[in-house]
């Protein structure tokens, strides 16, 4: 018995033991995986029933778009957080690892997907010769594509720079670039449109990336950490109600108030947007959750838990608003 004691216990020393650092990699990639699932297997069940075709290559689009959309919210939060930080007394000089190169790389690859699909007019190409590059220079879309792959490599050279803080205006680009793109000139007022999805996307990029990059930065016992998510907080209030506000105008612009209920169920653009809108209403309940935490809890950073929850829910809508744009979209004048 003397001897088998000491040998267990030496076998349960050698036994791998997961980190805390593998756990979370393992955690976040479990994560990634599943959201990638919403826009790659979303335009199937959205389409069902509705009579609508599907354009070539909407899986792949949806999931192009959710990636650019992520690669955008990254490196804008970033620069949002470390503006704040700078008005909060007692903040860490040295900030989290800055993820904006990887966001740059990742959001360039994905634009330029996007625009290998626009220069064979908007069909998936079978093969490098199918790609008409020089097209490209010749239509709106083509130059609003190249426009967002030019700006995500720009930013990346920026993030890498000594001046990371000038990466706000290619990220700016790719942010008007969406924007214009959403709204094609043939469409009703394109430019209020264009206008509304400006403000949508920069709130939405803001309030993301920046919940994203604060969680980061937050260390135990951390009175600044807890100041700065408070001041996040009231900031995100704001950025709900101006996502809100243009979410709605955008989509009666799209729906018609006496047809919004029809095509909520009726049209694929209209089940994902009720998706996302749900998405949405769980993501404020759970921001006010953590706001209520940081007023009324004697350890404020407990606000945390909420705050990681509200992360991974607006991960999910971010994935959702990828399948949203690569959907067809029920313009009824």
């Amino acid at each position: 018995m003397t001897l088998a004691r000491p040998t267990s216990e030496a076998a349960d020393a050698n036994a791998p033991r997961w980190r805390p650092g593998t756990a979370r990699a393992l955690s976040v990639l479990a994560l990634v995986l599943v959201g990638a699932l919403i826009p790659l297997l979303g335009p199937s069940p959205a389409l069902h029933g509705t009579g609508e075709a599907a354009a070539p290559g909407t899986a792949g689009i949806a999931l192009l778009r959710t990636v650019l959309f992520a690669a955008l919210c990254v490196p804008v939060g970033e620069l949002f957080v470390n503006r704040l930080a700078r008005s909060v007394p007692g903040t860490p000089p040295t900030a989290p690892r800055s993820g904006a190169p990887w966001a740059a790389a990742a959001g360039f690859l994905a634009a330029l997907g996007l625009a290998s699909v626009v220069s064979t007019g908007n069909l998936v190409p079978d093969s490098l010769s199918d790609l008409d590059v020089g097209g490209l220079y010749a239509t709106r879309d083509g130059r609003l594509a190249l426009l967002e792959v030019n700006a995500f490599a720009v930013a990346g050279l920026c993030a890498l720079s000594r001046r990371p803080g000038t990466q706000v205006w290619p990220l700016a680009a790719v942010i008007v670039a969406e924007a214009l793109r959403a709204h094609p000139p043939t469409e009703h007022s394109p430019l209020l449109g264009s206008a509304l999805t400006l403000v949508h996307l920069t709130c939405a990029a803001l309030w993301a990336g920046g919940l994203l990059h604060v969680l980061r930065g937050l260390r135990r016992d951390s009175p600044a950490g807890a100041a700065l998510l408070g001041l996040y907080a009231r900031v995100a209030a704001v950025l709900l109600a101006a996502i809100t506000a243009t979410g709605v105008c955008s989509s009666l612009r799209r729906m018609p108030p006496g047809t919004v209920l029809e095509q909520l169920t009726e049209t694929a653009y209209g089940r994902v947007l009720f998706a996302k809108v749900l998405l949405v209403a769980a993501v404020a309940g759970l921001a006010l959750w953590a706001r209520t935490r940081l007023r009324r809890a004697a350890d404020p950073l407990t606000a945390c838990v909420p705050a990681r929850v509200e992360v991974v829910a607006l991960g999910l809508v971010v994935a959702v608003s990828g399948l949203l744009t690569a959907l067809p979209i029920p313009i009824r004048w």
